[in-house]
């Protein structure tokens, strides 16, 4: 192809006795003009190829179709009303539903994005009823750049109350009682994506005003979370730097003025989460001594002083919970596959496992905050759209649309990593295959993220159009607990790479794949560029998403410098050899001939700066001058973010992606 000219700037900095060379970094700014004339020639280059692809109606089609089954969530119980979150087989954008428990089929619509906003650029990021269930808490975003301001609607009305509260980027919302306010976190400036406070916001009051309650003194990165016991007592917050896989936690009596904060976890190289239920005890999960979690309760007035309710498992990983009168619901992952189990509130004793409807995951249980016998479980797997469960296991709510997938099988197979670590692998393929069908791997291997059975339209349409879908379970996951996630960091990234490396051989001496292609967003972006510059052979193409490639300068854009504890940070000499050990962006090299690759970026994400992509499309375009290997586009797509889209945006992304791995994994396997 003739790719757009990018000069290749004399730039090379020494750095901790590294010789860097980085020739795009003017491809760093997007509003340099070079860089705004770059950009228009690879939208020229690349929508063209992309509009000529075959197959690209069929697989419209069958995505809408897949999409339309819509999706289900459990109810944030308020006495006899739930609110929850839902999306029609008509709706852009799911929505928040309000309406009572005993008729699921009853709630109406309360707040809608697209309504909002008929564009679709509008985003629903979070959202709390009061106590009281009169109020709803809610974030919205605009034109995916996730910078949530908080609202306030009037439930029965429909209205806002108030102007919205800016710089609430991930705040949590902890309302009070009586619902006169609430307690939240606000960023100091709109400049700088961190310096977050804990404040409380009372109704009808300037939000400039608001009393700053916590997080004064901490490191700018720090993400807080705040809790507030059933009877408005006590205060409970968390603070975590980054994403680092350590939390401090702290609890106030609010009856105790000034407020002084107790630790209930503090200075531990461990995650901690702190909640109140309804019987006024605190709720410690944690993974301190105890890598696959464990469930501990404790006094509030006495806060350290910790009672095991629930230990680890010795394979399986504690997850969510919900306390009822007299049980706990426990969801455990053994092997990224969910069970749910229900114990004694207070001994602890196993009195019963729930039954789940196939092989799938649990994403969350809810309860009312008042305590009762009745409970709702977020429930998905390879073929089930996300539906509801309730305390017995059975069918609460399912997904709205109807949707039928005949001939797909669903099943794990097991790989070996380079020191000899089993990669469990998830393979939907057709019931009837018979020969070497294109397959798609995709993989993510990050930030503690599991990659567990779940309804996944793009996997479904690859496979109904005839190919298999596989997904890694890697190290630096929750598949296998923290220890598994640390196997998979900083210094032990390698093991990711090696993991997927495992897979892909694995897939491809099963006799079942023909042309095998990659795919993975965001760290799994990273993913893909590390592994296509580690072993290009071992790929027929790949779909890099929203990544990270530039690991040398990845913390000076967007949120890159709160991932420095999952990946290392450039400033220490050790840490940049583990980062040079494996940057895709420095290992392009001259004359490789590197499979077909798809870049995708949004120009609004502000977590992973585009830039990562234009500078490895430049490296890997130079590099196909001299060593032909295959096309290399880059999709740009504006006013969209990293994170939530409408699903006519989702449906435009995933052709592009389906029918781009398509056309390049037809014909015969290498």
């Amino acid at each position: 192809m003739r790719y757009p000219p990018a000069p290749r700037l004399p730039i090379v900095e020494q750095i901790h006795g590294h010789s860097i060379a980085d020739p795009y970094r003017w491809l760093e700014d997007p509003n340099d003009p070079r860089t705004v004339a770059w950009s228009a020639a690879q939208d020229e280059l690349a929508r063209p190829a992309l509009d000529a692809l075959p197959g690209r109606e069929a697989f419209a089609a069958e995505l809408r179709r897949l999409l339309s089954a819509g999706s289900e969530g459990p109810p944030a119980v308020r006495g006899e009303l739930g609110f929850r979150q839902r999306r029609d087989p008509e709706q852009q954008h799911a929505v928040v539903v309000v309406g009572p428990l005993e008729d699921p089929q009853a709630f109406r619509v309360l707040l809608d994005p697209h309504h909002i906003d008929p564009s679709g650029a509008t985003t629903l990021d979070g959202w709390r009823p009061s106590p009281d269930g009169r109020l709803l808490a809610y974030l919205l975003s605009i034109g995916g750049d996730e910078e949530s301001s908080i609202h306030v609607m009037e439930v029965a009305t429909g209205t806002d109350l108030e102007p919205p509260i800016p710089r609430t980027r991930y705040s949590p919302i902890a309302w009070l009682p009586d619902a006169s306010g609430f307690y939240y976190a606000r960023r100091l400036t709109t400049e700088s994506p961190f310096d977050r406070r804990i404040h409380l916001h009372l109704l009808g009051t300037d939000y400039e005003s608001d009393p700053y309650v916590f997080g004064e003194g901490l490191d700018p990165r720090t993400y807080l979370d705040v809790d507030l016991s059933h009877d408005g007592r006590w205060l409970v917050v968390s603070a975590t730097i980054g994403t680092a896989p350590r939390d401090d936690v702290w609890i106030a009596d609010l009856q105790v003025q000034p407020l002084k904060f107790a630790p209930v976890q503090v200075g531990v190289d461990a995650r901690c989460a702190a909640s109140f239920a309804f019987d006024g005890r605190l709720y410690i999960w944690t993974d301190a001594e105890a890598p696959r979690g464990r469930l501990c309760v404790a006094d509030p007035r006495r806060p350290q002083e910790w009672a095991t309710l629930v230990a680890e498992d010795e394979v399986a990983v504690l997850g969510g919970y919900a306390v009822l009168d007299d049980v706990v619901l426990i969801s455990w992952s053994r092997h990224a596959v969910s069970e749910v189990v229900a114990v004694g509130r207070i001994d602890g004793e196993a009195r019963r496992r729930l039954p789940l409807p196939a092989v799938g995951s649990v994403h969350g249980i809810t309860a009312s905050p008042d305590g009762g016998t009745r409970a709702w479980i977020a429930y998905t797997d390879a073929l089930t759209p996300p539906a509801v469960l309730d305390e017995q296991g059975a069918l609460w709510a399912s997904a709205p649309g109807a949707v039928t997938l005949p001939g797909i099988t669903s099943t794990v197979e097991i790989a070996t990593s380079a020191d000899g670590t089993p990669v469990r692998i998830q393979v939907l393929a057709p019931a009837d295959s018979g020969g070497p069908l294109p397959t798609v791997l995709y993989g993510y291997g990050g930030f503690n993220i599991s990659m567990e059975p779940s309804y996944s339209a793009a996997a479904l349409a690859w496979v109904q159009a005839g190919g298999v879908w596989a997904v890694a379970q890697l190290r630096g996951g929750s598949e296998e607990g923290e220890a598994w996630h640390r196997a998979g960091m900083r210094g032990q990234k390698q093991n990711v790479f090696a993991d997927f490396e495992a897979a892909a051989r694995h897939l491809r001496a099963s006799g079942r794949t023909g042309k095998l292609g990659i795919y993975g967003g965001s760290n799994g972006g990273l993913l893909v560029g590390a592994a296509i510059t580690r072993e290009p052979e071992l790929y027929d193409a790949s779909v890099c998403s929203a990544p990270l490639l530039d690991m040398v300068r990845y913390e000076l854009f967007g949120l890159g410098a709160t991932w420095n504890d999952e990946y290392g940070t450039a400033e220490d000499a050790e840490e940049l050899g583990w980062l040079l050990g494996y940057s895709p962006l420095h290992a392009v090299k001259e004359g490789v001939a590197y499979p077909p690759v798809l870049l995708e970026v949004f120009d609004s994400d502000t977590r992973v700066d585009p830039l990562h992509a234009r500078k490895f499309a430049a490296a890997l375009q130079w590099a196909a001058r001299t060593g032909g290997g295959g096309e290399v586009l880059l999709r740009r797509e504006a006013e969209v973010g990293h994170g939530g889209r409408s699903v006519d945006r989702t449906i435009g992304l995933t052709v592009d992606t389906l029918s781009f791995l398509a056309a390049q994994l037809a014909g015969q396997a290498r």
